[in-house]
């Protein structure tokens, strides 16, 4: 039995095959020490599995150029909005200013990025949809019909899209975790999106972190933006509950510090279904 006889003749039918195993290929090198290890016998059921694990990827979550295209629709959105935001000399006060111009160029690469890495991997980069940022759906008449003449409004938006890209980000890292130059890049990108939200918080004279108590740990003071919330209550991490754990004052872990300590992520459906109000068909 030729195990590279077999990976060849299926390469012929999926040309793809070798990178769907990839990163298992360093395995698949040193397969003669893994046989000298098995039996004759187990080897079918090896490769079986090796197989179904190339496979079941495909179908088990979203692929690369998937996660890539959704983390590029709230790219668009948000340098989007920060475009829009610092074209209008009267919506931003001049001491604030310089940090949303820096948050607006951080956005515009981001989405410069993704486009070239998108194509790079052989696919096509989604066009930016046209945004409605009142979140009317394309209405103009959403709750957010001042975000652009009411500093507050701007503020509270801003964060909500800063605190959900980062959970949107946090959310698709497992989806990544096979193609390890893309992860490294995108987590980069995930901790500048962190770095926004903690600057937007700071101007808001909020703390950096979203802290819940029993309920949800919405900063914005708009309960609209709820959702965006949601989850970040959970105190549980990994089946362990971070509020019996023991603090430094001997006592046990506030509901606050639990929160704050872990970020919570965000499916793709999830956010989809909260920005899809700002998308206008």
């Amino acid at each position: 039995m030729n195990l590279f006889n077999i990976i060849n003749e299926i390469e012929k039918i999926d040309p793809e095959f070798n990178d769907r195993l990839n990163p298992r290929r360093a395995a698949i090198k040193n397969i003669t020490r893994f046989g000298s290890k098995v039996t004759l016998a187990a080897m079918p059921f090896a490769l079986g599995t090796m197989l179904k694990r190339a496979y079941a990827a495909d179908t088990a979550a979203p692929g690369v150029i998937d996660v890539l295209n959704f983390a590029l629709t709230l790219e668009y959105l948000e340098s989007s909005f920060y475009n829009l935001a610092t074209g209008n000399t009267t919506i931003i006060p001049a001491d604030t200013l310089p940090y949303f111009i820096t948050i607006r160029d951080d956005e515009n690469r981001h989405v410069s990025f993704l486009q070239s890495a998108i194509s790079t991997l052989g696919g096509t980069p989604i066009t930016s949809p046209n945004f409605d940022f009142s979140g009317g759906s394309g209405s103009m008449t959403g709750p957010f019909t001042d975000v652009f003449t009411n500093y507050d409004t701007f503020l509270k938006l801003a964060l909500t899209f800063e605190d959900t890209g980062v959970r949107a980000y946090n959310g698709q890292a497992s989806n990544l975790i096979n193609n390890k130059d893309i992860l490294t890049y995108v987590l980069a990108i995930h901790a500048v999106e962190a770095r926004h939200a903690s600057a937007i918080r700071q101007i808001f004279k909020i703390s950096p972190w979203i802290t819940s108590t029993a309920t949800l740990g919405n900063d914005t003071g708009i309960s609209f933006a709820d959702a965006n919330y949601q989850g970040e209550e959970n105190v549980l991490q990994k089946g362990i509950d971070v509020t019996k754990l023991p603090a430094l004052s001997g006592s046990t872990t506030s509901i606050g510090t639990a929160t704050a300590a872990f970020d919570e992520p965000l499916t793709m459906n999830q956010v989809q279904n909260l920005i899809k109000i700002f998308i206008a068909p």
